[in-house]
């Protein structure tokens, strides 16, 4: 027997959108999520009741979507822990240092995104962090960094500014590394991004409100360097526009973008290609969300990097197709509900070839060299990495096997993109990704346990 009728794992914008359309079609959900509470990265704390008034409305607007989640079908389990999932729908989920067994006839993968690890020199110093982490202690905590310096690319770093600005701790600077020719290579998809007009007059916005703050704005910055300093802050310096530049700053923020979370797809057996605008491998899934595996769709940023409005409206289609293959609803009844969040999905989507081709990764973060780290849990760097390439080493699982890049606590999830990126820059084709259960680290009580239950 099931335990549901759909299992959601991952309780961000798709995952809440979906559990809501499905109830409303009669289903049982289990939502299983990894964080204390509901809202994934985007919507993170919003019903906690706490004021947070500077994070703006976009972020408050996600807590209709935590409250949905309080519909008598859906079981909300949080602090749970998918560390495995099967072909046939069970998915096997630690919480509380005790694993379980759940089921049901379909299975929705909304784990979402995760931040393109930045490797430079100095990246792995305390006070060097990612700005999404940061934004995470905004959020849970109310705590603000002050006196911060952002670095790296992409949309993510203006609104954080301006959260900063409008909380009273306004950045010291950012630190772009986009360049004018980035610029220049997006203007062929401006005019489509114009279907997101209420994004880019948003994103003007946000850029308007840094200027007036006077926050100082480097653009086309490379050679990134942290190093501490006599007073224990952080000494950061970088080039741009052919000048070398340095900023102390107790608290360096960085990032790059981020990138589907394929950790559960690719051990479910979900099929994965290469995204060459993004740089990161994703799940093939069709217009409904479905994937090549029986039963298993994927919605979110988890399905390709694209928002939460994306986010939420994909979680939508899924949740209606799902409903459809269940026999709840006819094909028709599916399609006419669909044309609302196919119409936002679209929308949504237009703006990304812009966002893509205006802040794609720096070249030397996606393949750093020399003594760089590029593994943290084994303090692998970039030049052992080329030097395991250069004797042989053809793919991601040489690699691995000659240096151990991949082989700590993180599985791979902080320095395998990185190391894709060395052997691209090596001459090597990026590989299909693989993962294996458990997808998660567990602890050997928490394997007794579920033994015991099926005893």
């Amino acid at each position: 027997m099931s335990d549901a009728d759909l299992i959601i794992i991952g309780a961000g914008p798709a995952g809440m959108a979906a559990a809501s359309i499905a109830v409303q079609g009669g289903m049982r959900v289990l939502v299983l999520d990894e964080q204390p509470r509901a809202g994934g990265q985007i919507y993170r704390n919003v019903g906690n009741g706490a004021p947070r008034g500077w994070l703006g409305k976009d972020y408050a607007a996600g807590a209709g979507l935590v409250a949905d989640l309080g519909h008598p079908n859906i079981r909300a389990e949080f602090g749970a822990t998918v560390w495995r999932v099967e072909v046939g729908g069970r998915v096997i989920w630690s919480q509380g240092g005790i694993s379980h067994i759940s089921a049901a006839p379909h299975l929705l993968l909304a784990g979402g995104a995760q931040e393109r690890p930045t490797p430079f020199a100095g990246w792995t110093l305390p006070g060097v962090m990612p700005a999404g982490a940061a934004q995470i202690l905004m959020k849970t905590a109310g705590l603000l960094a002050r006196d911060a310096v952002l670095a790296g690319s992409g949309p993510l770093l203006y609104l954080i500014a301006a959260q900063m600005i409008d909380a009273g701790a306004p950045p010291k600077a950012l630190v772009e590394t986009q360049t004018r020719a980035m610029m220049l290579r997006a203007l062929p998809s401006l005019p489509r991004a114009v279907l997101a007009l209420p994004t880019l007059v948003k994103g003007v916005g946000l850029l308007q409100k840094i200027r007036s703050a006077g926050v100082v704005r480097h653009t086309g910055a490379a050679a990134f360097h942290a190093e501490p300093n006599d007073k224990g802050d952080i000494a950061f310096s970088f080039t741009a526009k052919g000048r070398r530049h340095r900023i102390e700053t107790p608290l360096l923020l960085t990032h790059q973008g981020v990138i589907p979370a394929t950790h559960i797809s690719r051990a479910a057996g979900v099929r994965h290609r290469w995204n060459h605008a993004q740089q990161a491998f994703e799940p093939i899934v069709g217009p409904w969300g479905r994937t090549d595996q029986p039963h298993i769709h994927i919605a979110g940023d988890g399905a390709g990097i694209a928002g939460a409005d994306a986010a939420q409206a994909a979680g939508a289609l899924a949740a209606l197709d799902i409903l459809h293959l269940a026999g709840r609803i006819g094909e028709d009844s599916r399609n006419q509900r669909s044309t609302a969040p196919r119409a936002a999905l679209t929308r949504a989507r237009a703006i990304r070839p812009f966002l893509d081709a205006a802040y794609a990764p720096s070249p030397e973060i996606l393949a750093p060299e020399g003594k760089t780290i590029v593994c943290r849990c084994e303090e692998i760097t970039a030049a052992d990495i080329r030097q395991s390439v250069a004797e042989g080493a053809n793919g991601p699982r040489q690699v691995k096997t000659a240096t151990r890049a991949g082989m700590g606590p993180c599985q791979g999830r902080m320095c395998e993109i990185t190391t894709r990126g060395i052997l691209a820059a090596c001459g090597t084709s990026p590989s299909p990704p693989r993962a294996r259960t458990p997808i998660k680290p567990i602890t050997l009580g928490e394997i007794a346990s579920l033994q015991e239950q099926n005893a």
